[in-house]
């Protein structure tokens, strides 16, 4: 099987973000592998090893795709340092603010040519919170999608993907043919933390670097752009209620209006 895992760097969940000229600044904040692609690639790692490993000479192979800036190949690095085989990196500055539709484009793009059977995302990215880009990239390449998937099963042999998904209704099964493209929720597995050995192989990697004239496609102006920004306001000062003996009746009160009871 060749499964490709789609990853993105994005600024860590505790930094300070900030929008400059419609864009969020990546370079003065901390950047990191998405938290909620590290399930995808503990996934696609696990599903390798249950089918007889991804180690070199091995019918499996993992690689991990990324589209970001030259500074993204610290996230591409983790991932590899994880257990991943090979990497791409698709790096233009005609990318820099690329949104959902173009990213998509080029992420489909990258894994037509490489034929791979599964592909498998993180639910969303944390700097965006959108988790339209798998089923774009599904749609794009019109194969199944199977999205929110809190378990997985392959069938090699059959060629066939099955997962389970948690609804509002229940909890739903669904199954797609290869090619097929999973996204997975964070409660499906936990993450493995790299090991030394894992974290010096991957320094040996090599991360293959595309421009988008290496993918082949031309991109137009993006469809949509951020055109105002403004900081969030600062959390307002809470209401302090002195008991003098009517405390109970001020926040039954209180409650009432703000109809919670």
């Amino acid at each position: 099987m060749k499964i490709a895992i789609c990853i993105k760097q994005v600024p860590d969940s505790w930094a300070e973000k900030k929008m400059v000229n419609g864009l969020l600044d990546r370079i003065n904040v901390d950047a990191v592998l998405n938290d909620l692609d590290e399930y995808a690639v503990e996934e696609g790692l696990r599903i390798a090893e249950a089918h007889g490993g991804n180690e070199e000479g091995a019918a499996n192979s993992v690689t991990v795709i990324s589209m970001g800036p030259e500074r993204a190949t610290e996230a591409v690095r983790k991932a590899l340092s994880m257990g991943a085989n090979n990497a791409i990196l698709i790096s233009d500055p005609k990318l820099a603010g690329a949104d959902a539709l173009t990213t998509s484009k080029v992420l489909a793009s990258v894994i037509l040519k490489g034929e791979f059977d599964i592909v498998i995302c993180g639910t969303e990215s944390t700097d965006a919170r959108m988790s339209v880009v798998p089923a774009m990239i599904a749609e794009r390449l019109s194969c199944a999608q199977l999205t929110f998937a809190s378990a997985v099963t392959v069938d090699p042999a059959a060629k066939k993907v099955v997962i389970t998904r948690v609804t509002e209704a229940g909890v739903d099964e669904m199954f797609g043919q290869f090619p097929v493209v999973v996204s997975v929720v964070e409660k499906i597995n936990e993450p493995r933390y790299p090991s030394f050995k894992g974290i010096m192989a991957a320094k040996k990697k090599t991360i293959e670097v595309l421009d988008l004239s290496a993918v082949g496609i031309s991109i137009e102006n993006a469809w949509s752009v951020v055109v105002d920004a403004a900081p969030r306001p600062p959390r307002a000062a809470g209401i302090r209620i002195t008991d003098d003996g009517g405390g109970g009746d001020q926040l039954v009160k209180f409650l009432t209006e703000k109809k919670l009871i």
